[in-house]
């Protein structure tokens, strides 16, 4: 017949009292840690939230930004093309009094009146370079030595002028400005000539 041990009741005790001390600690560690995650993916959820918000923000900022620049760009366009034309526009209006009175000067031609026709030629003339010369346009200086830069040397021949010097202008040339809308079609001097007199003995 088995004899049965006896039940050890300090061991059973302490195993209990280990098991109960046990679950309430990892039970403890397990809702803390979930619920450091939680509030982690909240906080990266509205950190998302926030960039998207600031993303789409700088997109309509961008879009406004590019509208109002086309529009600036056009209006510019608009605003060129209509300087141009009024510019072209009070030139054309400046210039109708010179037709008139070319157009006077031809009638005076037609009729045989000479003095007037001159008369009326020169007064064209006259009106024809004011207006030119309230616009910038100045005739290029011919005077003294040639100038590649505003002047066209089309002959050059022997003279009693200095060698290089203009002697002739074929076509005059002018200024607008600063630029140099027609260079002076000049004749320049040559190496003098030599005299009979220069070659004879002495």
């Amino acid at each position: 017949m088995a004899v049965e041990e006896p039940k050890n009741d300090a061991d059973e005790t302490l195993q209990q009292s280990v098991a109960k001390s046990e679950e309430p600690k990892n039970s403890g560690i397990s809702d803390t840690s979930q619920q450091s995650v939680a509030k982690s993916d909240r906080a990266a959820g509205d950190e998302l939230e926030a960039l998207r918000a600031e993303n789409e923000e700088l997109i309509d900022t961008l879009q406004r930004l590019k509208a109002e620049f086309d529009n600036y760009r056009k209006r510019a366009a608009r605003d060129q093309e209509s300087l141009v034309a009024r510019a072209g526009e009070r030139l054309v209006k400046e210039l109708l009094p010179v037709l008139d009175d070319l157009e006077r000067a031809l009638e005076a031609a037609e009729s045989h009146e000479e003095a007037k026709l001159e008369e009326g030629v020169k007064l064209v003339h006259r009106q024809l370079e004011q207006i030119l010369e309230r616009e910038g346009l100045a005739p290029v200086e011919t005077d003294g030595k040639f100038d590649p830069n505003v002047h066209e040397a089309l002959l050059t021949q022997p003279s009693a002028s200095d060698e290089g010097s203009v002697i002739e202008v074929l076509q005059k040339g002018y200024r607008l400005g600063d630029r140099v809308l027609r260079p002076a079609r000049v004749v320049v001097a040559g190496p003098k000539e030599e005299s009979a007199s220069d070659g004879d003995p002495a």
